[in-house]
């Protein structure tokens, strides 16, 4: 699948995880909404009600995300090295300046003849030329030959003048001075003409084509060592929060450890970008603002992970004076107090996530994944999903989008099936480390019984 080309609209798709390819949605009808159903998820306050204008109005997870894909920048192409652009888009027509082939050669081991002089070779009846000489891979300078003569050649040997096909080694006796050819390709069997493969002038790799493996083969056979490409944007990771300590302190009751910078800094190289964790966030007011200016400076994008204060947080008043910055409300569950600006002279995205691990990389799924994978300039922003059968009934907040982490599976009877890890209210790092997808429950859906549909967001590495 192309993930070429700028962002559209959002691609909720269903995968077929088996060969790829997409499937039709369920045309079952989802199950009824109970609002008796609805549970107090502690951490989750209550959406607000239309009729009290003085609670501030929540936003849809959509909302969120559409501010965040709309002021991400779209960074200038640069030129590489063939091999530190494997991931990236081409960010250019790369037109060759060379034949592939550059000669005429054979396709595989055999006996480079003329069509007419092999036509009438049978098992049964063969036909006998004569052998002169052998071309083999890296021999220089052109060679003849004549009508009823053969020459032995090895795959990818420059082709005699003359010769129009290659009978492989399997048809014949194999002889050296003479040889027995029982069969009779066409005329071009087993030839690779000058330029087949990509003629001088043409395109050889497409602006916004992923390069991989086969792309980088095809730019070194061009004569290109170099390539302009979208290059990875530099993502800045920190953790905001005073009972922080890093991995390598021993925490004292009420500490700590800093998690949420080694995962998501692992998180945004996973998604294609440059990413570093430059640590936690100092406490001191100056040493703060100095910080978070510096990174500002060195960087395409800034994520912030921790627990936000609703007033007199200095995180967040130091943010402010770098420009507006808002956290908001986010319908979503878990992690629904979710920030973004744009700060600095050049305005660079600062999203803020929430402190709790398990929060911080569901909120890193739905809102800068997706940013990342477009400034990378890829088409397909967002993971595929599948609708598989809940192992389990599922409860969710009324009026919240709940994402829970589960296993998903092949079902014996076809489809999928999913078993949650645990019911959302736990953040249990083990539980998450286990996973490998994302069960979704949309806002108007309270409770799904056991063997109903669910729509489940596979987390595949890379992907």
């Amino acid at each position: 699948m192309s993930e070429n080309g700028t962002h559209g609209a959002r691609d909720t798709t269903a995968l077929d995880l088996r060969s790829g390819a997409t499937v039709d949605p369920p045309t079952s009808p989802r199950l009824p909404v109970h609002a008796t159903a609805a549970i107090d998820r502690g951490a989750v306050p209550p959406p607000p009600h239309a009729a009290e204008p003085e609670t501030p109005v929540l936003r849809t997870v959509e909302t969120h995300l559409d501010e965040i894909l709309a002021a991400v920048p779209q960074p200038e192409p640069i030129e590489l090295a063939v091999l530190d652009a494997q991931g990236l888009l081409c960010a250019e027509e790369v037109v060759s300046a060379r034949a592939l082939p550059a000669f005429d050669q054979a396709a595989l081991d055999g006996y480079a003849a003329r069509a007419e002089d092999v036509a009438a070779a049978t098992p049964d009846v063969p036909v006998e030329l004569a052998v002169v000489g052998e071309s083999v891979a890296g021999a220089a300078g052109p060679t003849a030959l004549a009508p009823g003569l053969a020459q032995k050649v090895g795959a990818g040997a420059m082709l005699p003048a003359g010769a129009d096909v290659v009978v492989p080694a399997v048809w014949t006796d194999r002889g050296e001075v003479r040889v027995q050819v029982h069969g009779a390709p066409e005329a071009g069997g087993y030839v690779r003409r000058a330029g087949d493969d990509v003629s001088p002038g043409t395109v050889a790799v497409r602006l916004g084509t992923p390069i991989g493996p086969a792309q980088i083969s095809l730019l070194a056979a061009v004569g290109r060592d170099r390539v302009h490409v979208r290059p990875r944007p530099r993502v800045a990771v920190l953790s905001a929060g005073t009972e922080l300590v890093d991995i390598t302190a021993q925490p004292t009751p009420g500490q700590v450890v800093d998690v949420n910078t080694y995962a998501l800094a692992a998180a945004a190289r996973d998604a294609g970008a440059a990413a570093y964790r430059w640590g936690i966030l100092p406490t001191e007011r100056r040493r703060l603002g100095e910080v978070l200016e510096s990174q500002l400076l060195r960087s395409d994008l800034v994520l912030i992970a921790g627990t936000f204060a609703a007033d007199g947080d200095m995180v967040q008043e130091v943010l402010a004076e770098l420009g507006p910055m808002r956290l908001r409300q986010v319908t979503m569950h878990p992690g629904p107090v979710q920030g973004f600006g744009r700060l600095g002279r050049d305005e660079v995205p600062v999203i803020c996530v929430p402190g709790e691990p398990v929060a911080a990389l569901v909120s890193f799924e739905v809102f800068v994944r997706p940013a990342i994978r477009s400034m990378l300039g890829k088409r397909q922003l967002f993971r595929r999903t599948v609708q598989a059968i809940s192992a389990e009934r599922l409860v969710s907040p009324l009026g919240y989008r709940q994402y829970l982490h589960g296993q998903v599976m092949r079902h014996p009877d076809g489809g999928y099936v999913v078993e949650p890890l645990g019911d959302g209210d736990e953040a249990m790092l083990a539980r998450m480390a286990r996973a490998n997808c994302l069960i979704v429950v949309d806002e108007d859906v309270t409770e799904v019984a056991e063997g109903g549909l669910v729509t489940v967001m596979p987390l595949l590495l890379g992907g």
